[in-house]
């Protein structure tokens, strides 16, 4: 490597310091979604006779995503990603304004309302990890992607910290939980003013004249790039990923309940959770840059069946925070693993739709297991639901092998 190419492929002190800022946002905006997760089914169980339907109003959240994910992605390519995601900052004040009215008025409908409304703040905050990669060299993406993913570290103690410190402060109970995720939002709204993102000008420009001197191909159908292996399977895998996280984690607080154990351990379990999720953000980067994306996928995948095998073992506290933990840390793996690869798939001039499908996908699975876990957990109870999880794994073990029998690019590294 020449002295350029080695001085390009360095993190100067802007770029850290935006890799920070934005680290600052997921921290705070994945709290708010951490305190979605660990309030909402305890909080409609208050007052809502139907508790198979307590999971309802966090199943709108991911359908919100799922919704707004496209027209969210189209924004910012057409507006910026700050403007983007400040509008989804006004949108997360919004839905938890409305989840908390429709709590303190005992509306159940108006609940899943702000849920659906929350959606477009949590698909912005999904593309925090997208925006990272945009913010360094190419040689740097796994390691920024998992540098921001790290900034739920900070998420997992301030979330089930303001649950605990909330929940029974104001009358009903949850009601000042969502006030402070009103403020969650506001404070990210606040940061993201202070990040250098890539001028639209100057990304269009820059990718008009790389067009014309590199002579680089118009954008190809969205069918074209979704129908590459390596998108496929990591659509797959992310899908997966957050499908039996969210499959596991919606419906814990439920079960722990169920077993006559006290809502702190449900909150407690939810921290230890988190904690898997995002520690492990600090040194992803570097392993999947010293022994390939699907080789820590595949590591993802072992320790996500590990977690359920807890599960199964028995319904102790312990269970739980074991189950729990190895469940999140087993998605950290899984997903920023999914995530660099979709990365390697897409041109500039594409990466609006193409992120935007992976997100639609990942979102749309994540919106079906939510509801199911309610469900499921009222009906079943919480070992099939640790046993249906298993076929979900081996359909993300069967992608990621299916990967490893391709041809593997040139610029790409697995």
């Amino acid at each position: 490597m020449s002295q350029q190419e080695s001085a390009a492929a360095r993190l100067d002190g802007q770029m850290r310091r935006n890799l920070f800022l934005l680290a600052c946002c997921q921290a705070i905006g994945q709290a708010g979604n951490t305190m979605m997760f660990a309030a909402t089914a305890l909080s409609v169980a208050t007052f809502y006779p139907y508790r198979d339907l307590a999971t309802l109003p966090v199943t709108m959240q991911h359908l919100g995503v799922m919704l707004w994910v496209f027209p969210a992605s189209l924004l910012m390519q057409r507006m910026g990603r700050r403007f983007g995601f400040r509008v989804g900052s006004v949108f997360g004040m919004t839905g938890a304004g409305v989840v908390g009215l429709g709590l303190y008025t005992a509306n159940f409908v108006l609940m899943c309302l702000g849920g659906l409304i929350l959606g477009y703040a949590v698909a912005n905050l999904q593309m925090y990890r997208f925006a990272a990669t945009e913010l360094v060299p190419p040689s740097h993406r796994a390691k920024a992607i998992s540098w921001v993913t790290a900034g739920g570290v900070v998420a997992g103690i301030i979330g089930p910290s303001l649950v605990r410190w909330t929940h029974d402060q104001w009358v009903p109970l949850y009601l000042a939980t969502y006030a402070g995720m009103v403020g969650i939002h506001l404070t990210v709204f606040i940061i993201m003013s202070f990040i250098s993102f890539p001028r639209v000008q100057e990304t269009k420009a820059a990718t008009e004249a790389g067009d014309h001197a590199g002579g680089a191909p118009a954008p190809r159908p969205l069918r074209e790039i979704a129908s590459q292996p390596r998108f496929i399977a990591a659509a797959i895998a992310g899908m997966v990923a957050f499908g039996t996280m969210s499959f596991l984690m919606s419906a814990s607080p439920l079960a722990i309940v169920a077993c006559n154990l006290p809502h702190a351990e449900a909150h407690w379990v939810i921290f230890l959770h988190v904690m898997g999720m995002f520690v492990p953000a600090f040194f992803t980067g570097n392993l999947i840059t010293r022994y390939g994306t699907t080789t820590v996928m595949s590591w993802g995948i072992g320790l996500l069946l590990l977690g359920v095998a807890a599960g199964l073992a028995g319904m102790t506290a312990w269970n739980f925070r074991v189950a729990l933990t190895l469940n999140g840390i087993g998605w950290n793996f899984l997903f920023v693993g999914a995530t660099t690869l979709v990365t390697t798939c897409y041109r500039p001039n594409e990466r609006g739709k193409a992120q935007a499908l992976n997100d639609f996908m990942v979102f749309g699975t994540t919106a079906t297991a939510s509801f199911m876990a309610g469900f499921l957990q009222e009906r079943l109870g919480w070992y099939p639901l640790n046993w249906f999880s298993l076929f979900l794994l081996a359909v993300a073990a069967a992608a990621v092998f299916w990967l490893r029998l391709q041809p593997l690019p040139r610029h790409a590294s697995s």
